[in-house]
Formats: C-alpha cells, structure tokens, sequence
C-alpha cells in the first residue's frame, strides 16, 4: 500500500496538467481554423448584433499590442526568452511544490496552457499571434472594441483571476 500512496499522490497532483494540454490543443485548433478560413484582416462572422466577431488578426507584440514598435531582437528576448524561461520554471515549480491548494493548481495549470498555446505561435507563426475574438466594448475606458484576443489569452486572464481570487479567499479565512 505504501508503494501506491505516492504515485497516486504524484498522479493527483500533475492530474491539472491536463487541462493544460486541452487549452494548448484547442487554442491550436481554434487559430488553425481562423487561419484556413478567414483572410487576414477579415471578419468571418459577426454574432449578438456586432457584439462578437470572429476575425483574422496577428499580433507580434503582447496583450493590446504593447512593444509592437520594439525591434524584432528586444521582441524575442521580451516575448520569447523571457517567457519561455518563466513557463519553464513554472512547470517545475509545479511539480515540485506543495505550496498550491486544489484551486490554485488548476489555475495555475490554466496559465501555463494559455502561456504554452501563445508560445507555439510564438515559435511558429513568425507573422504573430493569431488573435480572432473581437468583442464591443461600449466605449469603457475610451475603447469601442476590446483588443483581439484568443483561447490562450483567455484562459491565462480566467485562470490569473481565479488564482487572484483564490489568494483573496485564503486570506480572509486565515485572517479569522
């Protein structure tokens, strides 16, 4: 008995890296499509009255297209190195740690799907990211339209606010 209790620990612990390789998969997936369907720069389909769009863009830069204007050697240390180096050291602090509740292990397997999923296009797509959920933003903080964004955007931003959330929570309880 003493010989399965750590692998199905070990199992039990590493169990959230699959949701990290169902967002890597369907974040390619979904950009695979968009670029065999839509043409650069197009709308493929628009839904809820203009609220959603479906379009093709890229994006050499990161979220809202922050050191776009950086040259192609400060990008790739910025915006592959570095974070390649980070996901790398995430994954081990991962696997190795104790640290993380149930939650925070699952969204911290969120981040580093979404994180991987960008890092291929990264790698592979040397027009950008692609990015093709354009949503209206109602003029909010001057914007109309939300920057274009995509799975991997999206799962690092929920993941990010339920690991946020889950720290808030912690603390309140450890407080009382």
């Amino acid at each position: 008995m003493e010989a399965t209790l750590p692998s199905y620990k070990l199992r039990t612990k590493l169990r959230p890296l699959w949701l990290s390789l169902a967002i890597i998969v369907v974040d390619q997936i979904s950009k695979a499509m968009i670029v065999a369907t839509i043409p650069l720069h197009s709308i493929g389909a628009v839904f809820f009255d203009g609220f959603l769009r479906i379009i093709h863009t890229r994006n050499l830069a990161i979220a809202f297209s922050i050191g776009r204007s950086l040259s192609e050697q400060v990008r790739t240390v910025l915006f592959i190195i570095l974070p390649l180096i980070l996901l790398v050291l995430l994954v081990i602090y991962f696997i190795k740690t104790e640290d993380f509740t149930r939650v925070q292990r699952w969204a911290v397997a969120g981040i580093i799907g979404g994180g991987f999923g960008n890092m291929i296009d990264r790698l592979f797509r040397p027009a950008g990211v692609v990015d093709f959920i354009d949503v209206r933003f109602y003029g909010l903080f001057g914007l109309e339209r939300w920057p274009t964004f995509n799975v991997a955007d999206s799962s690092v931003v929920v993941a990010g606010i339920v690991m946020a959330a889950s720290f808030i929570l912690e603390k309140g309880e450890n407080d009382e």
